[in-house]
C-alpha cells in the first residue's frame, strides 16, 4: 500500500557561505510516496543536489520540517538513519582490489557492528540484492574493471543490501549510454513497485524520465516546485514552460517529446 514516506513542510534549503546563508529554494511542502518512482527535474544550479543532500541528512535545512517514515528527520541518530535511507551518488566509487560482492556487502555495515563480520543471513541478503539487480555474473569481478553502467548497478545492489525503505539517487543515469539509461530507470521503477520502496532520484534525462516516472518534481528558478504525473504537468503547461526556455526547442505534451526546431 502506498504511503507518504517523506514529508516536507515549509522547508527552505541552501548552504552557509562565509558569514551569510544562501537560500536556494524555500517553503517547499510536498510528500514522496512509497511504491513509486519519483524523478526530480530542473536546470543546473536550481538546487536538486542540495535538496537530495538535505533530505538525506547530509546537510542542514535552513528552516521547516522533514518527516521520514512518520518521525522528524532530526530525531534519527546515524545508525537509525543508515537503516532507513540509502543514498547512491553520482561519483564513481574509488576502490581498488575490491570485488563486486565485497562492495555490495558494505551495505550491511549498519547491521554488522564494529568488526563488520557478515553472518550467513547478511551474505544471503547480499546475494539477493545482486540477483535483484541482475548482476550475478559480476559478483567476483573487480569493481575497477566494470563499465559505468555495471558500476551503477553495483551501487544500487549495495543500497538494496542496506535494506532501507527509502533510496535516494543523484543522477544515476549520468555517464551512461541511452539503452543503459533506459534499463537503469526501468530497474528502479521495478524495485519501487516490487519491493514497496520509496525511490527518489534527480536526473537531467527529461524525455526518459517523463516516460518512466510515476511522479515528477520540477524545480525552477525562484524556488518554484511543481509536482504531478508527467501528463498532469504537461496539461498544466509546466513542462512546456520549462522545456521551451530556449527558442530552439519545442515540447509536445501528447507524446512527451522534445524536438529541435529547424534554424
Amino acid at each position: 500500500m502506498k504511503k507518504e514516506s517523506v514529508i516536507l513542510r515549509d522547508v527552505s534549503i541552501g548552504y552557509s557561505q562565509r558569514h551569510s546563508k544562501r537560500i536556494v529554494a524555500e517553503q517547499l511542502s510536498a510528500s514522496i510516496m512509497s511504491e513509486q518512482l519519483t524523478c526530480l527535474l530542473g536546470e543546473n544550479g536550481v538546487g536538486k543536489s542540495t535538496l537530495l543532500r538535505t533530505l538525506s541528512g547530509f546537510q542542514p535545512r535552513m528552516s521547516g520540517d522533514v518527516f521520514v517514515e512518520g518521525r522528524p528527520l532530526d530525531d534519527y541518530n546515524d545508525r537509525e538513519l543508515a537503516r532507513t535511507i540509502s543514498v547512491v551518488l553520482t561519483e564513481r566509487p574509488d576502490v581498488q582490489q575490491m570485488t563486486v560482492m565485497e562492495l555490495v556487502s558494505l551495505g550491511r555495515s549498519p547491521y554488522t557492528g564494529f568488526w563488520g563480520m557478515l553472518d550467513d543471513d547478511d551474505k544471503r541478503i547480499c546475494r539477493e540484492a545482486v540477483g535483484q539487480v541482475g548482476i550475478d555474473e559480476l559478483s567476483d569481478r573487480l569493481v575497477s574493471t566494470l563499465s559505468d553502467g555495471e558500476r551503477q548497478k553495483v551501487m544500487i545492489a549495495k543500497a538494496l543490501a542496506q535494506q532501507t525503505p527509502i533510496i535516494y539517487l543523484d543522477e544515476p543515469t549520468a555517464f551512461l549510454d541511452y539503452p543503459t539509461k533506459v534499463d537503469m530507470l526501468l530497474l528502479l521503477r521495478r524495485i519501487s513497485r516490487e519491493s514497496g520502496k520509496t525511490v527518489f532520484l534527480s536526473t537531467h534525462d527529461l524525455e526518459l524520465a517523463l516516460q518512466v516516472a510515476d511522479v515528477v518534481w520540477l524545480m525552477e528558478r525562484g524556488g518554484k516546485l511543481s509536482i504531478g504525473t508527467p501528463h498532469e504537468l504537461a496539461d498544466q503547461g509546466v513542462l512546456t514552460r520549462f522545456v521551451e526556455r530556449s527558442s530552439g526547442v519545442k515540447f509536445d505534451g501528447a507524446s512527451m517529446a522534445v524536438s529541435v526546431l529547424p534554424q
